[in-house]
């Protein structure tokens, strides 16, 4: 039965990347089940560096290195803050600690839409509508509710005596926390790095909403590539652009999916 459910879930998976693979007079001879005849690499060129977004023909490539720019920023200035955040929460602790965070942690349950209309007043009295920028200080900002709940949670767990010993010896905040709490945070960091980098990568709206023309996500150009048609449409070319998108967020979840469950179970536990 479980081998019958994971057949089906997956057969989408393999229908588009045979068709990634086949020419298009085999898609339109052949089952959309059946393997390609011939494997060509022709529609993953098409689709990187020649297919037609909109009155553009440079493909996916543009689109793709900008997600890279908005996501990299965007996953460790979300990540360092949460932390910092997290730590200033748990071990540092101030008047109206709780309220502060049952603030933030309300923000984690906010639809997309809702900040939608105050993200493009700041945007645009800031300066960075319709840049990359603009989306980059988006999803810190969105994200950071997120990444606190993560290392406020994690660092609960840690003894509260090794703060207090640190504050003996003399160390401060900043010592504290890059000396100390930072060597004991991998598993957390982990885990926040890949849930921020698939949020960011995989984000549709705020690449819709608040980047112009030839700032904006492979999500966004993917989109507008299935949607332009040039002749004869080319569905070998959109599968491929399709596993373009998604390649990056599959290869982080092979490589580190194992360190995301640990960091994920890490903290716990208390003790």
């Amino acid at each position: 039965m479980l081998a019958l459910f994971a057949l089906y879930y997956i057969t989408p998976l393999l229908v588009l990347v045979a068709t990634a693979f086949k020419t298009p007079d085999e898609i339109r001879t052949g089952s959309l089940l059946s393997l390609p005849l011939a494997p060509t690499l022709d529609a993953w060129r098409t689709a990187w560096n020649q297919a037609c977004i909109g009155a553009d023909c440079r493909g996916l490539a543009p689109y793709f290195w900008n997600s890279v720019a908005i996501a990299v920023p965007g996953v460790l200035l979300s990540t360092a803050l949460g932390a910092l955040n997290g730590f200033a929460l748990t071990k540092f602790r101030f008047r109206g600690a709780n309220v502060v965070f049952g603030l933030m942690l309300f923000g984690s349950f906010l639809p997309f839409q809702l900040v939608l209309l105050p993200m493009a007043q700041t945007l645009g009295f800031l300066g960075m509508a319709g840049t990359t920028q603009g989306l980059v200080l988006v999803h810190v900002v969105y994200g950071l509710a997120f990444t606190t709940l993560f290392f406020r949670n994690y660092y609960v767990s840690l003894p509260d005596e090794l703060v207090k010993a640190a504050i003996i010896d003399g160390a401060g905040f900043v010592q504290i926390f890059t000396r100390i709490i930072l060597p004991m945070s991998p598993p957390i960091i982990v885990v926040t790095v890949i849930w921020q980098f698939t949020q960011i990568w995989n984000d549709f709206l705020f690449g819709a909403s608040f980047a112009a023309g030839g700032a904006q996500p492979i999500t966004v150009a993917l989109n507008n590539l299935v949607n332009t048609t040039t002749g004869v449409k080319q569905y070998n070319v959109d599968m491929a652009g399709a596993l373009i998108a998604g390649l990056p967020t599959l290869i982080v979840y092979v490589l580190a999916g194992r360190y995301f469950i640990r960091g994920l179970t890490a903290g716990s536990v208390k003790g």
